[in-house]
């Protein structure tokens, strides 16, 4: 199962048999919009905080991927999930509501491809049948936390980015047709000593293209095994950074297959500056937009790698540097 120094192979390609991504209103606005299952009309979600309201779309998306499995919440053995909140009180809030057994991550925005590859592993050595992978991030309470709140209205240099109100849900089952996970690249932790909260995908850049090399060098194989390589949430800046160490490390990957979903999910209309971030970034993109295509058949093996900074509040005001991972996840449509 291990092949090379950090990847796994899953031999028994666990089938991600139902996915669902949830939205808030300025996902709504955006070019993605119809790849979600829903999407509300305003920040609140009916609930009177923003940190309940991000707990409401990752149970909406939890309860949606297993509603279009077929299944019912006591047919789940595992629930894996993580989030920007203190203590991940989003993923665990809504492990309470779910009543499924619950292992809580953290991997800031990589949460998304650290659920997905551990509970890839989960299934591919038949410790579970069926294990649901979510995240989510919310742009009120992500700001407040980690920047200012919104209600400020403080303004920001043109290297920050616009967290994602979103949630992403992917249930992986041992059986059934359509996407399966193939292999999964655990990332390092990089720092190249960035301490600027409003330049994340600079930060965030370097530790892509470490998990990159690492998941073809591991593999033995070169981009073009890919219809589509995204990375999660570097935005324009660290995007273009990470396509410039990918070529100084002699891995060029084709302007045609490589992208960003941080880049993808809003338009140049919206006034997001480098572009989209945040756990519900590569998760609503991915479970949403990306494996929508691949039912479609116009994608057919794609790798999805989600960049994380690991910085807290804390750290920022005691001006520690930036610590950032990224983790890749393999996924083919096998008819």
């Amino acid at each position: 199962m291990l092949q090379g120094h950090q990847t796994w192979v899953f031999r028994n390609r666990p089938a991600i048999i139902a996915t669902a991504a949830v939205g808030g209103p300025f996902e709504a606005e955006g070019p993605l919009a119809k790849d979600f299952d829903k999407l509300h009309g305003d920040l609140w979600l009916g609930q009177d905080s923003y940190e309940k309201a991000e707990k409401k779309l990752l149970e909406e998306a939890c309860s949606t991927a297993i509603e279009k499995a077929g299944l019912q919440k006591s047919d789940v053995q595992f629930f894996l999930s993580g989030d920007l909140m203190n203590q991940i009180i989003s993923s665990s809030f809504t492990a309470r509501t779910l009543a499924v057994p619950f292992i809580g991550l953290f991997g800031a925005c990589s949460s998304s491809m650290e659920s997905l590859a551990l509970g890839s592993l989960i299934v591919d050595s038949k410790a579970g049948n069926y294990v649901l992978c979510g995240t989510s991030s919310h742009n009120a309470t992500a700001e407040k936390q980690f920047r200012y709140p919104t209600e400020y209205g403080s303004q920001k240099p043109p290297t920050a980015q616009w967290t994602v109100t979103g949630a992403g849900a992917a249930l992986l089952g041992r059986e059934g047709q359509g996407p399966k996970v193939m292999a999964a690249t655990v990332g390092r932790v990089v720092d190249m000593g960035i301490s600027d909260p409003f330049s994340m995908g600079s930060a965030m850049a370097p530790a892509a293209v470490d998990t990159i090399t690492a998941h073809f060098r591991d593999l033995r194989i070169s981009p073009r095994e890919y219809d589509l390589i995204a990375t999660g949430d570097l935005g324009k800046v660290g995007f273009k950074i990470a396509g410039d160490l990918l070529q100084k490390h002699g891995l060029g990957i084709p302007e045609d297959i490589f992208t960003d979903c941080g880049i993808l999910i809003y338009s140049e209309e919206q006034p997001v500056l480098a572009g989209g971030s945040g756990c519900g970034c590569s998760a609503t993109v991915t479970y949403g937009h990306i494996l929508n295509r691949m039912r479609k058949g116009e994608l057919k093996k794609v790798l999805i790698v989600a960049t994380g900074a690991l910085l807290s509040p804390l750290s920022y005001q005691q001006k520690e540097s930036i610590p950032c991972i990224a983790h890749a996840v393999s996924i083919e449509y096998i008819s």
